[in-house]
């Protein structure tokens, strides 16, 4: 699933790619993608590309007063193509989505979802704000707007799990269920750890891994083509995807849990004291 440093990194490429340029042809290869109507997606052709911005994990590209947003769920993504074939795209069962040709030249964007579980989304806005999903983000945790006192506050009151308040869109925009495990490895806690039950030490350490874990996977990101990101992530992850190998930090072998539709990924040693958890189903939280 693209995450926060992710997105950056496909909404500083997009930037650059779509400067000087207006959308020549839009093109919906699935309906269900398309989660407006008015405006129109015709109503993008013509307009001049204006920048492209990040909310959490939503991508808005700006062309004149609209916004074309995406958010890519857990299987899509975005193709950056300087030829895109002549002929309009065909509906079919294929992971084609979305085409947007801009001018000048024959360049544009593709975006994509693979999988037979569709939760690719599209809309086309005056107002990034009009997106649902956007409306009830919470602060983006590098925009500055979350200091110390005001992520100890976030965290207050909240009976639930760190790992699940991490990855809660509306408490903090952006983090998934990777970044959240190479978080958490980080500041040395249990993922099943109840957030509000955290001292101050281990609030302080968990809001500096969150700082220096996003910020070094954002400069990772940062300039790779979208072909390059996805290998350019897994580069960074310490545990999250490596179930099997041995810690980086400590030399322990990386567990994990599964749940119905995800796992995590974790090290005994580093997080819960040598202790490995159970399944969650089956078992208590560990403290």
């Amino acid at each position: 699933m693209p995450e926060m440093p992710e997105v950056e990194g496909l909404r500083g490429f997009l930037g650059e790619q779509l400067a000087g340029r207006s959308v020549a042809r839009v093109d919906a290869v699935s309906v269900a993608a398309l989660k407006t109507y008015e405006p129109p997606l015709s109503a993008l052709e013509g307009q001049a590309c204006g920048g492209v911005d990040r909310y959490g994990k939503f991508l808005a590209v700006r062309a004149g007063e609209l916004c074309l947003v995406m958010h890519l769920a857990r299987a899509g993504w975005v193709r950056w193509n300087e030829r895109l074939p002549a002929a309009p795209p065909r509906p079919g069962k294929g992971p084609l989505a979305l085409r947007v040709r801009v001018s000048p030249g024959e360049a544009g964007f593709e975006v994509t979802e693979a999988g037979s579980q569709k939760h690719l989304a599209v809309y086309v806005v005056r107002d990034p704000q009009e997106v649902p999903g956007i409306a009830r983000l919470g602060p983006d945790p590098l925009s500055g707007e979350v200091g110390p006192e005001a992520f100890a506050g976030l965290l207050a009151g909240e009976r639930r799990q760190i790992k699940g308040v991490l990855r809660d869109q509306s408490v903090l925009a952006g983090i998934g269920n990777a970044y959240a495990d190479e978080i958490l490895h980080a500041a040395r806690l249990s993922p099943f750890k109840l957030a509000d039950a955290l001292s101050e030490a281990e609030v302080s350490r968990l809001y500096e891994a969150m700082g220096s874990t996003l910020g070094e996977a954002v400069e990772r990101a940062r300039g790779l083509a979208p072909a390059e990101l996805k290998a350019g992530k897994r580069s960074g992850m310490r545990v999250h995807g490596r179930t099997g190998e041995a810690c980086p930090v400590c030399g322990d072998t990386v567990r994990e849990v599964s749940f119905s539709d995800s796992s995590l990924q974790y090290c005994p040693t580093c997080q819960t004291g040598g202790k490995p958890l159970a399944d969650r189903r089956l078992s208590r939280l560990l403290k």
